[in-house]
């Protein structure tokens, strides 16, 4: 049976699991150095999370001659921490578990969206401070605003069903998109980014960390943002980003909170993790969180299952 190392933890239901169906499981943290010396070459599969990168180097490093790794699972969604093409190209099989987050995040989203339109942090503040200060925290509602997501996979069709029910008009830009998707009712599609933010008081980032999407949003784009919606409110500029980290300019995103142009800022994911972006963080009209987007009970045990399933029907 295979020897499974998990490289940024597993569940231990999981982890008994796997070992009653005979494989080995190791919980260890291999470092990077380690990683480059070949340290995977005794194991069947690695299972990471956003906390491992494999690039085409450590892959190289692990596989050919006597390896015995054939399979990298990535617990979680997204797969920009594994270096796909040279997987594939030294024969290694690369699976996620792109369903089992999913509400997860969703979730969170739609919370950072909400709490920065009713001010919860500032209000937070104030409170353990001992100052009410009521008059200066008036918010707006999400009902009437137009919301834009960039990009349209699982999570961001979980969150336009929620907006929706919040009363949100919904947008959407993914060049991906097929005509077939783009008959999704209750969603307009656009053609480009730039007019998804022209239309949008309200944008939430859902696309992949690539060369092309990497500090997409900057301040260009941003400043096309309306501060008025549809419904004649005067609700700011609201960015939520619970997608990879990198996709913000966060230097841009930073200068334009201070200037007051951006009003406010919901922040899951940052440039260099697990350092995150202490001024942004620190702001007073920032919702920050350290990448807890899939940091549910039910999320991880799902993931857990997903985990099993794929090793399970892999070695079987």
């Amino acid at each position: 049976m295979a020897r499974i190392l998990a490289n940024d933890g597993i569940s231990e239901e999981s982890k008994l699991k796997l070992e009653k169906m005979g494989h080995t499981i190791i919980v260890e943290k291999i470092n990077r150095e380690q990683l480059l010396n070949g340290e995977l070459r005794d194991f069947d599969c690695v299972i990471v999370r956003s906390a491992t990168y494999l690039d085409g180097t450590i892959l190289e490093a692990n596989t050919g001659g006597d390896s015995k790794l054939r399979l990298v699972i990535r617990a979680g969604v997204g797969l920009d921490n594994i270096d796909t093409a040279s997987a594939d190209s030294l024969g290694l099989t690369v699976r996620n578990t792109p369903n089992a987050s999913t509400n997860a995040v969703v979730e969170l989203t739609i919370a950072h969206l909400i709490g920065n339109s009713r001010n919860f942090i500032g209000a937070n503040l104030d409170m353990r401070k001992g100052k009410w200060t009521k008059k200066s925290l008036v918010g707006t509602e999400l009902s009437g605003k137009n919301l834009g997501l960039i990009g349209f996979g699982r999570i961001a069709k979980g969150v336009a069903k929620v907006a929706v029910i919040l009363g949100m008009e919904v947008h959407t830009y993914d060049p991906f998109v097929t005509d077939e998707l783009s008959k999704e009712p209750d969603v307009t599609f656009h053609d480009s980014i730039e007019s998804l933010f022209t239309t949008c008081s309200h944008i939430s980032v859902h696309c992949a960390m690539t060369p092309e999407t990497n500090g997409m949003v900057n301040a260009g784009l941003v400043r096309r943002m309306p501060d008025i919606s549809p419904n004649g409110v005067q609700c700011g500029r609201h960015i939520v980003n619970c997608s990879r980290g990198g996709i913000l300019n966060e230097s841009d995103m930073l200068e334009l909170l201070e200037s007051g142009f951006l009003t406010s800022l919901g922040i899951d994911v940052f440039e260099n993790e697990p350092d995150a972006n202490l001024d942004l963080s620190a702001h007073r009209r920032v919702s920050s969180t350290p990448h807890i987007g899939a940091a549910t009970i039910e999320a991880q045990k799902r993931i857990g299952e997903e985990i099993v399933s794929i090793a399970s029907t892999f070695f079987n």
